[in-house]
């Protein structure tokens, strides 16, 4: 039999102007995920850390991925997996993702590599739908692909990654719930012309910025007029947090996918340090935990840390 280990990064969704089609991995936190084959069609799921998650397969984002796998390859084969989160569920840096994307990196490493990058997009957002009850991929294809991508359409999947600016990340998670399912049920659902305009615009520059490395157009880009104003009412102090990391140098930032972690991007290592403390004095004077990390965007992903093969495990 053959087991591996890999390191499956944290994600950042949406950039602010993004709203389920651009994300980016960050390297903290990360989950670590240990897979082996197996030589019967089962799928044991272990969690080795103090979430309680389900370990029940079709309850559980990794297993449900590995189910679909399983019955479209048609496996005699099964797999064993256990998870490490410190990524933290509900966290908005892409814990569910973690999951279902590592599932379904790893399994493909145990198989050969038979699957495209695409098709495990493909199999790793019915983990995301099991956690969300959306088939969204923003998350997912920079856990997969590295980097900066844009989810141009999730049906067909067509990823595009995009460059990697040499920029770094501030983030806070402060420890307060924000549910998925809740942040996207408090959305419009009808939207001005002249603010879907403006969005467009939004998006467009910031995906430029991104291709031509142009760090300003990146920073005036990074403005949401359709979903922040209404998420942010669920983070403490959201406006504050972002008033002051831009006075504190940032180029811009906003919500980590629907929250309630909040993101920052700085140009240097030192801005972003400065920046995540400020935050985290935040969030000890109103007295509610939280957590941060410096980070720099990570281009390559999922990365596999080690690979054992052993015949005589069973």
């Amino acid at each position: 039999m053959k087991k591996i280990k890999i390191k499956v990064p944290a994600t950042v969704a949406n950039l602010v102007c993004g709203f389920d089609i651009l994300g980016m991995a960050i390297h903290e936190p990360y989950d670590e995920m240990e897979l082996k084959l197996l030589d019967r069609p089962e799928i044991i799921i272990r969690h080795e850390d103090h979430f309680g998650l389900p370990e029940e397969p079709s309850q559980n984002v990794a297993g449900v991925v590995l189910q679909h796998i399983q019955q479209h390859l048609q496996l005699t084969k099964g797999f064993e997996v256990t998870i490490r989160k410190h990524i933290k569920p509900g966290s908005g840096l892409g814990s569910s993702a973690a999951s279902a994307a590592g599932a379904a990196f790893g399994a493909n490493a145990l198989l050969g590599n038979i699957l495209s990058d695409e098709e495990l997009v493909h199999f790793a957002m019915f983990g995301e739908e099991l956690a969300s009850g959306v088939r969204h991929a923003d998350n997912i294809a920079p856990c997969i692909y590295g980097g900066i991508t844009l989810v141009k359409s999730s049906s067909p999947i067509d990823i595009i990654p995009l460059s990697t600016p040499n920029l770094f990340v501030a983030a806070v998670h402060p420890q307060v719930e924000v549910k998925t399912s809740d942040a996207r049920q408090i959305l419009k659902k009808n939207i001005l012309l002249k603010d879907a305009v403006e969005q467009w615009g939004n998006i467009a520059g910031l995906v430029a910025g991104i291709l031509k490395n142009d760090i300003p157009l990146i920073g005036r880009s990074l403005n949401d007029v359709l979903i922040e104003p209404v998420r942010s009412i669920l983070i403490p102090k959201f406006d504050e947090i972002k008033m002051k990391s831009l006075e504190a140098g940032a180029l811009g930032g906003g919500i980590s996918g629907s929250g309630p972690s909040i993101f920052m991007l700085a140009e240097k290592k030192e801005t972003a340090e400065r920046i995540a403390q400020l935050m985290k004095s935040i969030y000890d004077e109103i007295e509610i935990e939280s957590f941060v990390y410096v980070s720099k965007i990570n281009p390559a992903g999922i990365e596999i840390v080690e690979e054992i093969n052993d015949e005589n495990q069973q």
